[in-house]
């Protein structure tokens, strides 16, 4: 027998409680960015520089996007996002492809810059999306219980 399980657009409350999950892999992934920014530098790892800074930065913001897409296009979803019962999903559905997850994280990275306002727009919207999920296509969608 085939069970119906209903499927309703994520409150903002919860799309902030798999954020704040997603915080802990992602610590280790932005320790594992400065043992590979020293590693690059053979020790010589000076974060008082712009260099210095820029190589940390720049592999914590590959291994976070690497993160984010790998979880999005494999199963549609982060450790965080796992807990909360949450799914990424196309306009159709389907799971979301590399480009699609790609833009996705980019756009949320513009939606955290403006002080949150891309995560906040799931208030007004009546399919509850942030700027990202309207960017590329997406929706976080969350089985009920």
């Amino acid at each position: 027998m085939h069970e119906s399980i209903a499927i309703h657009p994520a409150p903002l409350r919860l799309r902030l409680a798999a954020a704040a999950y997603d915080l802990l892999p992602l610590l280790g992934l932005w320790f594992l960015a400065a043992i590979l920014a020293l590693a690059v530098t053979g020790g010589a790892l000076d974060t008082h520089t712009l260099r210095g800074k820029l190589l940390v930065q720049g592999f914590a913001l590959a291994l976070s996007a690497a993160y984010f897409v790998v979880s999005w296009t494999r199963g549609g979803q982060t450790i965080g996002m796992r807990a909360w019962k949450l799914r990424v999903v196309d306009a159709d559905g389907n799971r979301v492809s590399w480009a699609r997850a790609l833009l996705r994280f980019v756009v949320a990275l513009i939606s955290l810059a403006a002080v949150g306002a891309g995560f906040w727009w799931t208030l007004i919207d009546p399919q509850k999306r942030t700027w990202h999920d309207i960017a590329a296509g997406t929706r976080v969608l969350r089985k009920a219980a």
